[in-house]
């Protein structure tokens, strides 16, 4: 079985990887070559720690690199009897890749979205093949969490639902089935919590305060602002507006703080500065 995974950004190359580690033979396309080549220096570089930590031999990583190649060109899609999508949480960005996927892959190729919240059915409205489509959503890392929601589209069939879900278990995943509303079962649980977060954070808790409280007083492993920064506040905002503006309820009204972090570009870790200072 071929794979190809569209998108070499964090999502997309954990993906990858993990297609990978899997057996599967699987090529990351993104349309940016500088993308790939630090998708794959990473990559590289995760393995030599493996190796050098005595979790892998040599010849293990070796051979789970060999399985991975890169292009920049949608139509290495072509043979691949799966296909992840993997981009930006963008509906109009996932609908272009989508046109792009229909009109390289073959028929009877399984079209799946990494969405964490965005309709299934409308990024498969834009193909010939909508009964071909269907969201899994994997959580970050994807190497290393267990969890992979399946969200079907109207017209999603059950043969591609019965498939994907074996696919994911072939990837050593446990599955749930969310229903096609935003934020999906994890998202619409927990982003709210952490915007709740950012609420009291505003009204003059300390990030620090918060946390500690969480952690100590629900044994959650990582506070919610630790968590918004880990995943980036940008992200975290994007999914909040997504639940405001398909929910139309005033109870996911994102937090007026988040919006003003982003402005300022205090996306979380990844900038270095977010509910805290990273060096």
């Amino acid at each position: 079985m071929k794979i190809a995974v569209i998108g070499a950004g964090l999502m997309g190359s954990g993906i990858t990887q993990q297609c990978a580690q899997a057996g599967f033979s699987t090529v990351n396309i993104d349309a940016f070559a500088a993308a790939q080549e630090k998708a794959k220096a990473t990559l590289a570089a995760l393995f030599e720690r493996k190796v050098a930590k005595g979790r892998l031999t040599t010849e293990e990583a070796d051979a789970i690199l060999s399985r991975i190649s890169y292009s920049t060109d949608y139509a290495a899609a072509g043979e691949a009897d799966i296909v992840i999508e993997a981009v930006p949480e963008k509906i109009d960005l996932k609908k272009a890749v989508f046109k792009q996927l229909d009109a390289v892959c073959k028929a009877e190729a399984l079209l799946l979205s990494n969405t964490s919240g965005l309709s299934i059915s409308e990024i498969g409205s834009v193909t010939k093949r909508p009964q071909q489509v269907m969201g899994t959503h994997f959580f970050y890392p994807a190497p290393v969490m267990k969890l992979v929601e399946l969200i079907r589209g109207l017209a999603t069939s059950d043969e591609v639902y019965t498939q994907a879900k074996a696919f994911m278990h072939s990837l050593g995943k446990t599955t749930v089935d969310a229903p096609e509303y935003p934020g999906f079962i994890v998202n619409r649980i927990l982003v709210p919590m952490q915007n709740e977060a950012a609420y009291m954070v505003m009204e003059g808790c300390s990030p620090e305060d918060v946390d500690t409280a969480m952690k100590l007083g629900t044994n959650m492993p990582m506070g919610p602002c630790e968590l918004t920064d880990f995943v980036g506040i940008d992200v975290m905002l994007a999914t909040m507006t997504g639940l405001y503006e398909g929910f139309h309820d005033s109870k996911y009204r994102p937090c007026p703080l988040l919006e003003r972090m982003v402005k300022a570009g205090r996306l979380g870790r990844k900038s270095g500065q977010g509910f805290y200072t990273y060096k």
